[in-house]
């Protein structure tokens, strides 16, 4: 089943469409894909992707924000649009469009539902610590006493119900979804 949704905000005025965007991205886990100025007329379209569920929540929080700079013209939600309607929503004239490489690509509005690989920091001792040299102790004895690096894991991509870095669900995502689920279900 394809969750991807395609949302559309169109207000009157950028500041609008700022805090329409701002208050979209903040209500549901949706990706923003730019926004697009019309010639004329002052209005600007805020471009959002994401679950059908979120895309829709994510607009009408933005229409609600956005209404009380100024005036919302229209909001649409196009749930699993079709691929060949990239060529239409993401164009050269989107503001805070990803660049695409140097080969050509496929635009598609539809957002990449791929497990997210973990981000994994290595985190490097600062110095070893060596044993203090002493006349009692002989040279084959000494050791030099190393620290592992500690591998740290970003916190907003560890599952909040479980806590396991192994997990891949992540904030905002189903319960369901966590391998802790029944678990955690049984102990409620």
């Amino acid at each position: 089943m394809v969750k991807n949704a395609l949302g559309l905000i169109e207000v009157v005025g950028l500041a609008a469409g700022m805090e329409a965007a701002d208050a979209a991205i903040k209500a549901a886990n949706v990706e923003l894909l730019g926004y697009e100025l019309t010639k004329g007329g002052g209005m600007v379209v805020i471009k959002l992707c994401g679950d059908v569920g979120a895309v829709k929540a994510a607009v009408d929080a933005g229409a609600a924000a956005a209404s009380k700079v100024n005036k919302v013209f229209s909001t649409h939600v196009i749930p699993r649009p079709h691929h060949e309607l990239g060529a239409i929503v993401i164009t050269k004239e989107t503001v805070g469009r990803k660049q695409a490489d140097p080969a050509p690509v496929e635009a598609s509005p539809q957002c990449e539902q791929s497990a997210p690989a973990e981000t994994v920091t290595l985190v490097e001792p600062e110095s070893t610590v060596q044993a203090e040299e002493s006349p009692d102790i002989e040279p084959a004895a000494e050791a030099e006493i190393k620290e592992e690096p500690v591998l740290t894991v970003n916190p907003a991509e560890i599952c909040n119900l479980c806590g396991d870095p192994a997990c891949s669900r992540k904030k905002g995502d189903p319960r369901v979804t966590c391998i802790h689920y029944d678990k955690n279900k049984e102990d409620e």
